[in-house]
């Protein structure tokens, strides 16, 4: 689940114009923007029919074209919009400026506040030039037909409708390690919003960093996200190779499939040094003792709260 923190953008100062609209279309900003949407992004994993089958990706000519109800059966009330450039269904007559306020500001082109299940609190942190970069390759697409209802939300989830300070322009950031790289990675794949237990208002539980234990089900299955951290009921046993072919491969070890709801089919199309930086980066975070299981029963969890796999062994 997309995390809904407000999330503090700590970027170098330099001079900066902000975005001019209509976004110039150049070669390289559509393969800047090829890279972030079909990679860290994964934004047709929410805008598109997922078949569980095809390693998570869209079903044949649903890219971009959303979905009435989203995969996830505790948010299937949600629809997703069409953003492929179709005129009537889609984005086809949305300006360059609306589509960039809504991946950042969270605003939609009507002018209404959107959910923080589309990531602006994480988008926020990209740049003016990816920000670019991923309008001039979303904006080509092949249109799809296809009118999705506006999602109409549930009372008990107004909070996902957060106001943040309005973002007009953002440098390009500046890494100074490896591992400061990986956590601007880590932000913008929303690696927390699913490895970090959360409370009843989706807030994300002190001192349990990316510690695992959040249980969905869909057309993917049951599954209860593992704990990423050092400690031994974590991944203490992955290294860099480890870790990069499993990115790569989607299975542990060359044998345990990862779930399609973990975007690893994306994240597979990082490039080696953003996979390293990534890596670099989880090895900073702190142990956390919290056994998070796919192979055991689903049970009530005394550390979480929550119910998961593995939960009674805590």
């Amino acid at each position: 689940m997309r995390s809904v923190l407000g999330l503090v953008i700590v970027l170098a100062a330099c001079h900066n114009d902000g975005l001019r609209f209509p976004v110039e279309r150049t070669p390289q900003r559509l393969a800047r923007g090829r890279y972030l949407v079909e990679g860290l992004a994964h934004c047709f994993q929410c805008h598109g029919e997922v078949d569980p089958l095809h390693e998570g990706q869209p079903r044949a000519g649903t890219k971009g074209a959303g979905t009435p109800s989203f995969p996830d059966a505790a948010l299937a009330w949600m629809a997703v919009p069409n953003i492929t450039p179709d005129p009537e269904t889609g984005a086809g007559r949305w300006t360059d400026e609306q589509l960039a306020n809504a991946i950042r500001n969270g605003i939609g082109h009507d002018g209404r506040r959107l959910i923080a299940l589309m990531p602006y609190p994480a988008f926020r942190a990209f740049s003016d030039e990816d920000l670019a970069s991923i309008i001039v390759y979303v904006r080509p697409i092949p249109p799809v037909r296809r009118k999705q209802p506006k999602p109409v939300i549930p009372k008990e989830f107004e909070f996902l409708r957060i106001a943040l300070p309005r973002v007009t322009s953002v440098p390009a950031p500046r890494f100074a390690t490896p591992e400061e790289r990986g956590e601007w990675l880590a932000r913008i794949g929303d690696c927390e919003g699913c490895h970090t237990p959360v409370g009843p208002s989706f807030e994300p539980l002190p001192n349990m960093q990316l510690a695992g234990g959040q249980y969905f089900t869909g057309p993917y299955g049951t599954v209860t996200t593992p704990n990423l951290t050092r400690d031994a009921t974590g991944i203490p046993y992955y290294d860099e190779r480890v870790f990069i072919r499993t990115i790569r491969t989607g299975r542990v070890n060359g044998v345990r499939p990862l779930s399609s709801v973990m975007p690893w089919s994306y994240l597979r199309n990082l490039t080696d040094d953003d996979l390293r930086a990534l890596y670099a980066w989880l090895r900073t975070r702190n142990a956390v003792r919290h056994y998070a299981s796919n192979t055991e029963p689903v049970a009530l969890c005394r550390v979480c709260r929550m119910r998961h796999g593995g939960g009674a062994l805590n």
